[in-house]
Parts: C-alpha cells; sequence; structure tokens
C-alpha cells in the first residue's frame, strides 16, 4: 500500500466516522483508524524521504483538486493524526452520551469535520481549495468549543474566536489573491525566485500568527482554551494553532522573505514566550493557564524558526539547520506534553467540577495517576531533562549560540534571545511548581475535591500513550533526527544532511544514563525503606496546633513575588475586605488577571469602531434629497483636488 492509499483509508476512515456520529462506538472506531492510516502515511513519506502527489479530474471552484504529502506536511499530518486519535479517545470517555446526550452527537461530527479540514490544509496546493479547508476548520472549531453555549463565557469565547479567525482568514484571501494575480495561478509551489512576491509575506504573517496565537495576536486563544470542553482544547493547542505555525513554515521556504523577517519572526516570538508565561503566572483558572503557556511555547518555535530564516538568508547551514530542527521538534514536543496537561486538568475537572485551583488541594492521593502523569507533562514542559521539552529546547539554543559565534549581520540579537529563553524556562517551572503544588498536593479544599476518584481507562490511556511519547522523545532524540531532517530539507533543499549531529548523539547517551540513574536511586531508596519500613509523622505546623487547608499557600500568594514584576502589563484586579473590629466576621481578598491587550486596546478600538458606525448609520435615513446633497458634496471634493492637483 502506497502513501496515497493510506491518505484516502484515512479520509475514508473519518468521513466514516462523520457519518456514524450518533453511534459513539462505530464514531471512535473509524476516527482512530482513519487516525493510523494518516500516520502511517506521513511516517512512510518521512522516513522514504518521498513527495507523494496526486492531481485528480475533480473540479472545486473551477480549480483542478491537487494534493501533495511531501516532508513539511508529512511532518505536521502525523502530528495530526497521533494527537488527534488520542484526543478521540479520550473524547469518547470524557464527553459521552449519556451526561452530555445533546451535544456529544453533534460534537463528535462537528469534530470529524475539523479533523478532515485540517488535513485538507495540510495537503492542499491550491490556494482557493487551502482557504475553502481554512474556512471549514475554523467554522468546524467554532462548533466545538460553544459545546455548553448555555454558559455565556462559552459563547462570549465562541464569537471571539469567530472574529479573530475571521479577521485571519480575510488576511489570507487577500494574501493567496495577491499571489495569484501576480503568478497568473492559483496553484502553489516554490517561488523563492519571484523577489516581487516578497511583500506579500506580511500578509501571511499576520493572518497565520492569529491563528497561532501568539503575542500580541492572541486574544481569543486563553478564553477558547479555557471555556471549551478538555477534549477540544487540547487538540486546539496540541493542534489546531499548529496550523498557523505550518502556514509560516510552508510559505517562509516556498517564498522569498522580505528583508528582516527573519528578525521580526524571532522578536515576536522572544516578545510571546517571556509575556505568555508572565500572564500564565497570573492564572488561577487551571485550564487558562495552561492556555497561556501555550503563547508561551508558540514563542519558542518562533524563536527557532525565526532564525533559521536568518541563516537561510545568509547561507549558514551549521546553526541554521539545529534552530530549525529546535523550533520543528518543539512544535511536536508541544503538542504532546500540552496535550497531555489539558487531559490532566479536564480529569481533575471531571471528577471536582471546578477548575479554580484556590478550590482544589491534596488530589495526589485520589487521583495518583493524574497526578503522575500531570507531573510528567509539567516537567517536560519546564524544559527539564531528561524529557521532550528540553531536547527541543537545547536545540533551539544551540542554533543560538552558533549564530552568535558565526559573527554575521545582526547576529548579535541571539545572545538576547538565548537569555530570554533561559528566563521562560525558569518562570515556567516557577509557574508549573505552583500549578502542580496547589492542585496536588496539601488537603483538598472543599468536599467535592475530597471525594475526587480516577475515571475511566478511556481518559487515562491517552494520557499514558503521550506521557510515554514525552518520554521516548527525551531519551532518544537522535531516532526522530531522521524525520526532521526530511522536514527539514523540504524547507530548505539544500540542507540535506540526514546524520543527527553528535550533540545530539551525546544528549541521547546523556539523557539514558540519567533515567538509569535515576531509576537506580528509586530502586534502592525503595529498597531501604521496605527493609527499614517507614514511619509517619506529622510535618512542622509552625506551632499551630490545628492547620486547615486555609492555612496553605493559593496560587496568588504562591506567584505574588514574580507577577509584581510584571505588574507593568499584567493590572492585576484586586478585590479587598479587610477584617474590621477586634473580632472580625468577615475578610477576603480576590485577584484577578486580565488579558492586558484584549481589554485595554482591542475591546476600546472596538468601541470606537461601533460609535463611528453607529454615526454613519445615522446618514442612511431614506430621503433623497439627502443623498443627492452627498453625491454633489463629493463631487465638489474631487474637483477642488483635480484643481488644486493640476495646479501643482
Amino acid at each position: 500500500m502506497t502513501p496515497g492509499w493510506l491518505v484516502f483509508a484515512a479520509g475514508a476512515g473519518v468521513v466514516v466516522g462523520l457519518c456514524g456520529s450518533r453511534a459513539p462506538r462505530v464514531w471512535l472506531t473509524a476516527t482512530v483508524a482513519g487516525a493510523a492510516a494518516a500516520l502511517a502515511a506521513a511516517l512512510w513519506v518521512l522516513i522514504a524521504g518521498q513527495t507523494w502527489d496526486w492531481r485528480f479530474a475533480v473540479t472545486l471552484g473551477g480549480e483542478a483538486l491537487h494534493l501533495r504529502l511531501d516532508g513539511i506536511s508529512a511532518f505536521f499530518l502525523a502530528l495530526l493524526a497521533l494527537v488527534g486519535g488520542l484526543c478521540s479517545i479520550y473524547a469518547h470517555g470524557y464527553w459521552r452520551d449519556e451526561d452530555h446526550p445533546a451535544s456529544a452527537p453533534s460534537g463528535r461530527a462537528w469534530w470529524s469535520t475539523v479533523l478532515v479540514s485540517m488535513a485538507l490544509v495540510l495537503l492542499s496546493t491550491n490556494g482557493l481549495h487551502f482557504l475553502v479547508a481554512w474556512e471549514a476548520f475554523s467554522v468546524g472549531n467554532y462548533f466545538l468549543i460553544t459545546r455548553e453555549r448555555h454558559k455565556p463565557e462559552a459563547r462570549s469565547a465562541g464569537w471571539l474566536f469567530l472574529v479573530a479567525s475571521h479577521a485571519a482568514t480575510l488576511c489570507l484571501i487577500v494574501f493567496f489573491a495577491g499571489l495569484a494575480a501576480r503568478t497568473g495561478s492559483w496553484e502553489l509551489g516554490p517561488m523563492q525566485y519571484r523577489s516581487e512576491l516578497a511583500p506579500w509575506f506580511w500578509l501571511a504573517l499576520l493572518g497565520f500568527g492569529i491563528k497561532a496565537g501568539f503575542f500580541p495576536l492572541h486574544i481569543w486563544l486563553p478564553s477558547a482554551h479555557a471555556n471549551a470542553p478538555t477534549h477540544v482544547s487540547a487538540l486546539l493547542s496540541g493542534v489546531s494553532i499548529k496550523m498557523g505555525i505550518y502556514g509560516l513554515v510552508r510559505f517562509s521556504g516556498w517564498m522569498p522573505a522580505p528583508d528582516g523577517a527573519g528578525w521580526v519572526i524571532a522578536a515576536a516570538g522572544a516578545a510571546s514566550a517571556v509575556l505568555g508565561v508572565a500572564f500564565a503566572l497570573g492564572q488561577h483558572d487551571l485550564k487558562r493557564l495552561l492556555a497561556y503557556h501555550s503563547v508561551e511555547n508558540i514563542g519558542i518555535i518562533l524563536i527557532g524558526l525565526g532564525f533559521a530564516m536568518v541563516a537561510a538568508a545568509h547561507e549558514e547551514y551549521a546553526w541554521g539547520r539545529l534552530a530549525m530542527a529546535g523550533s520543528l521538534l518543539h512544535v511536536w514536543n508541544h503538542a504532546l506534553f500540552k496535550a497531555l496537561l489539558f487531559m490532566g486538568a479536564g480529569a481533575v475537572l471531571h471528577s471536582t467540577g471546578t477548575r479554580e485551583m484556590s478550590r482544589l488541594g491534596g488530589l495526589w492521593r485520589a487521583m495518583p495517576w493524574t497526578a503522575a502523569l500531570f507531573l510528567l507533562g509539567a516537567v517536560a514542559i519546564s524544559g527539564l531533562p531528561p524529557l521532550n521539552g528540553f531536547v527541543s529546547e537545547f536545540l533551539v539554543y544551540l542554533g543560538l549560540f552558533g549564530a552568535v559565534s558565526a559573527h554575521t549581520s545582526g547576529s548579535w540579537t541571539a545572545a538576547p534571545a538565548a537569555i530570554l529563553l533561559c528566563i521562560t524556562g525558569a518562570l515556567a517551572l516557577a509557574c508549573f511548581a505552583k500549578a502542580f503544588g496547589v492542585v496536588f498536593l496539601g488537603l483538598p479544599r472543599s468536599d467535592a475535591v475530597a471525594r475526587a476518584h480516577e475515571h475511566a481507562s478511556a481518559m487515562r490511556v491517552p494520557m499514558l500513550l503521550l506521557g510515554l511519547a514525552c518520554v521516548a522523545i527525551g531519551l532518544v532524540p537522535a531516532a526522530v533526527w531522521a524525520l526532521l531532517a526530511h522536514a527539514i530539507a523540504t524547507w530548505q533543499p539544500g540542507w540535506t544532511e540526514t546524520a543527527p549531529p553528535a550533540s545530539v548523539v551525546a544528549l541521547s547517551e546523556f539523557h539514558v544514563g540519567v533515567a538509569v540513574f535515576a531509576g537506580l536511586g528509586v530502586w534502592a531508596l525503595r529498597r531501604r525503606v521496605v527493609r527499614n519500613g517507614l514511619t509517619r509523622a506529622p510535618t512542622w505546623d509552625c506551632a499551630y496546633a490545628r492547620p486547615t487547608a486555609r492555612m496553605q499557600y493559593t496560587p496568588g500568594s504562591f506567584a505574588a513575588i514574580i507577577t509584581a514584576w510584571f505588574g507593568w502589563i499584567l493590572h492585576q484586579r484586586r478585590r479587598v475586605v479587610r477584617p474590621a473590629g477586634p473580632f472580625p466576621t468577615h475578610a477576603s481578598f480576590e485577584e484577578h488577571t486580565p488579558d492586558t491587550v484584549l481589554d485595554q486596546v482591542v475591546r476600546p478600538g472596538g468601541v470606537l469602531v461601533m460609535r463611528a458606525a453607529g454615526a454613519a448609520r445615522r446618514l442612511q435615513h431614506g430621503r433623497i434629497q439627502a443623498y443627492v446633497l452627498y453625491v454633489l458634496i463629493g463631487v465638489a471634493g474631487l474637483a477642488i483636488l483635480a484643481v488644486t492637483g493640476g495646479a501643482r
């Protein structure tokens, strides 16, 4: 079976799932089978170094259907198949018909629609067909985000997502139309030698950047990720926002980039990484905290991509290849550990009914599997060895260090980028120490949390598989280098080195050594405990005779010092009721971190636009005499311009 037939088998599986969306098991079986076929096709292309190309006699919009699976599209299709398939299994246990009889069947239909449309985005080589698939993917995501449309916050998040998505689509319509007008065709492919196309890349950066959600184009992302059902949040963060990254990678390889585009992308990435994690530290909602970490990790991906573009412009093969490898591998790594973290947050929400961290606590005892796998994801996203997050960030660091030592024009900026990346890693570690400590350690803060329990295997198995993938890539990064090499060679045809660098091989050996040493340490400790027994005693309670859950650290108190450093942009809102009198009966403290860009830039701008539109509407009153006057004023204005222009 060739990759082409595997692609068609994958499409058939998802379409069967779409048609059988009212039968949960039929839908799950067909969807997972389709995802497995798509994964096999993508790996075939990546391992063999082939390109699958198929032209159909069928036309859409007057254009013949043309699909292509090359190194870049296969790299992202494999991600879609793996994470999409595992999220489908999780959804089967998380969003059951018994609990959601009205929304579950239609949710499965929209889920299948999103998977098919994302695959078509990756395979389309025609600008018109790309736009059709892109719009179907955006609309499908809107209906997934608003599954709980009876909640005002879910409806608000859905509308904000839809507005942002259509703004991105508008940019892409102009972008593809401009390319078609200048090339004479909607067909897409390498256009590196068409220098007149370079300015159009800025439109692609804006359109794909909104979908990717980097700062400050991220305004839709926190509310959408927080208010969507958790399996949808995992797909949004793991795969959907990567469609924006795919667009940037694809067209930065196919088109001539304008001067400075790489620097702009790298600068946007650095700002997104640092500010994304800063906003995450200020969150008390577990899913919203994870959403801002998507902004952070998209920034890390863009740092690598931006410097790879700079390297390509200066023909710097050695360090550019490392930066691009780190960027592409982080696309995969972020999808794996972020889907794992969202699934863990979903298990907590499903069991306790809340995602407010200040109401949680002590869940390690009640949910040991969820706690352990969430901890693994937290270590991975913090970029600690020996897991996969460290590997991709290590490659980006190597690329940045190589840029500094290359002494090319402007390469000194890689040094502050590396410093900001270090700061991002430290802040991410602090943020997940807060999240894990508040949610899983200590004492339960409510009766609902005290009654929490683990869930069915349909929710635990996908989390376990994602965790194993994080461990596998961390321990043997050299094993995935061949897949990265083909994608990089597709992006930059001259960069064809397939053997992993010595640093990657050494990293594999180091991580295996760390894992073996840690395993032996755990074994020795356990053996000693079994031999000598375990004595339990209360921890030091700071002289409190009866400590309670109210004495534990809250999310705000844990991160107060760090968030104060970023007070200039976080603009935290506090509501304080101070104790009064010698025997106070009530006191409270509430803190909320809004999205500064949305609340202080976009919304005020939207109010001004609506006021201007309201004023313009008053001019449309139906009186013909006034319309004639408008025409006369317009003609007089044009005449005056013509006269003054002629006089000059």
